[in-house]
């Protein structure tokens, strides 16, 4: 009889875990599917996969995400709505630094976030800024830290180490990091990383280790065998970016966007 109360206890727990994804699922892809959506961030999802991305992540609605530099809010439009019950720092760029590229994408992003106010309604802004070693989220308070094609930027600012130490410091105990980023070939040079905007898997969790975190996971959701990362001008000769205009353009459209790299680190308890 016990063995039998043990297999239902089983049996039901599974269920419910079971419901669980299947809500998480569900609450995604209506995100997905939202209005808000910009169309020409929808044509993307071909190449980011961000339902697969997010599940493999582990984002669930009642979470504290920190979502860093969100730029035009690409995963914002998708990250907000799943985390209706929850709360999203968007760790933007720094202002009133003197740098125009920094002003006008937050001023974008928060006009973005006024003219849905039932998307974004609990959409926290906060500024990180690895050179200042500024990270303007509560510390060890999020679930999880997102990070998507940015590592290459703090590699060029050689403020990298900084950026994950900060990450490490905002996470609970048992938080996660996940990271999405232009992928290298393995043995590829420092100063090549640094100006074509691929870095090798071993370089970014070399990384997180040395920050304290452990790898938990890998998955190939972002590659793409198409890339052969040998361009004129690095990742930014792919889409969307296509940085060479119309020379080769075609050739550059059927590559399509970049082989990534998607790793999960954890924040060990």
């Amino acid at each position: 009889m016990k063995k039998v109360r043990f297999m239902l206890a089983v049996l039901l727990m599974s269920i419910g875990f079971g419901s669980s994804v299947s809500a998480q699922a569900d609450v995604l892809e209506s995100a997905l599917q939202g209005a808000h959506r910009t169309p020409e961030f929808v044509l993307r999802d071909q190449y980011r996969h961000p339902l697969e991305t997010l599940k493999f992540f582990g984002v669930e609605p009642e979470m504290t995400v920190v979502e860093i530099w969100p730029g035009k809010g690409w995963y914002t439009e998708i990250l907000a709505p799943q985390l209706q019950t929850g709360t999203l720092y968007a760790a933007h760029f720094p202002t009133g630094m003197g740098v125009a590229f920094y002003d006008d994408y937050h001023e974008q992003f928060v006009k973005k976030l006024a003219e849905h106010p039932n998307v974004y309604g609990q959409v926290v802004m906060a500024s990180f800024d690895p050179k200042r070693n500024e990270l303007t989220v509560p510390d060890g308070r999020a679930d999880q830290v997102l990070t998507f094609r940015n590592v290459h930027n703090w590699l060029r600012s050689e403020s990298e180490a900084n950026a994950f130490a900060l990450f490490y410091k905002a996470l609970k105990s048992g938080g996660v990091l996940g990271v999405v980023e232009h992928r290298a070939l393995e043995g590829t040079d420092w100063e090549t990383m640094k100006t074509s905007g691929y870095m090798t898997e071993q370089y970014v969790i070399d990384l997180a280790e040395k920050a304290g975190f452990v790898l938990e996971e890998k998955s190939e959701i972002n590659r793409n065998a198409k890339d052969v990362k040998a361009h004129p001008k690095g990742v930014w000769t792919l889409p969307p970016t296509l940085r060479l205009k119309n020379l080769d353009r075609n050739k550059y459209v059927t590559i399509g966007e970049s082989d990534r790299m998607t790793l999960k680190f954890r924040k060990p308890e």
